[in-house]
């Protein structure tokens, strides 16, 4: 199907957006607005796979650009721009696309700020969350978790087990302290940018595979109605 392109406003400015339906037989329309990480963009390879592979586990995805990627600058915009981003584009999906069911979530940083609206009570029927940064690489003393325990929608987080930005065993720790709406999914060998080594025995398709199956999964599960 051809992707629907659109702009979305946000406040005085806009950003462009794409939006392309699943791609096998569905009984309700499920949208996932995907937000790209810090150093990333709506177009970038590991975006575009990971919706491909979404969207063949029946997910409708909405990938957009924040405001300073529009721009072309490489300087992230602070967080409530962030946040204020996401709501647009969630706004702007509930109007044009009447989902049955909307998941908001992305990679990394744009999952993070996802992740901060809803624990402000940000309305959605799930948060998926792809490589989320649970502290900056190398300092696993800054811990990116305190809003986490008063998200109450169903979330799904996945990481990968060498995720410099998300160690495994202070995960662990941080999941105690999150209510049962959660699910974590670990690929194992992947990397922040679920990029697996050779001697893994996996290849990076494969898991971008086991993360849609995945996210399958608890979409049946979790919002299932």
């Amino acid at each position: 199907m051809t992707a629907n392109a659109m702009t979305v406003r946000v406040g005085a400015d806009s950003v462009s957006a794409v939006h392309e339906e699943a791609t096998c037989a569905v009984t309700r329309r499920v949208v996932y607005i995907f937000a790209h990480g810090a150093g990333g963009n709506m177009m970038d390879r590991g975006m575009l796979a990971t919706a491909n592979a979404l969207r063949g586990q029946g997910f409708g995805v909405l990938r957009f650009n924040f405001l300073y990627k529009e721009k072309k600058s490489g300087r992230p915009d602070l967080m409530p721009k962030l946040k204020e981003t996401v709501a647009a584009v969630v706004d702007h999906a509930r109007r044009e696309l009447a989902p049955d069911v909307l998941i908001i979530g992305g990679r990394s940083m744009g999952g993070r700020a996802a992740s901060m609206l809803a624990a402000e009570g940000f309305e959605a029927d799930g948060l998926l969350l792809l490589a989320y940064p649970l502290h900056p690489a190398g300092k696993p003393e800054q811990l990116r978790d305190a809003h986490l325990p008063s998200i109450t929608m169903p979330v799904l987080c996945i990481n990968g087990t060498r995720d410099a930005l998300c160690t495994k065993s202070i995960m662990d720790d941080v999941l105690t302290r999150v209510g049962p709406n959660w699910v974590m999914q670990w690929e194992e060998g992947a990397d922040h940018s679920f990029h697996v080594l050779k001697s893994s025995g996996r290849t990076d398709a494969q898991v971008v595979q086991s993360i849609a199956a995945g996210a399958a999964l608890w979409l049946a599960s979790s919002t299932s109605r």
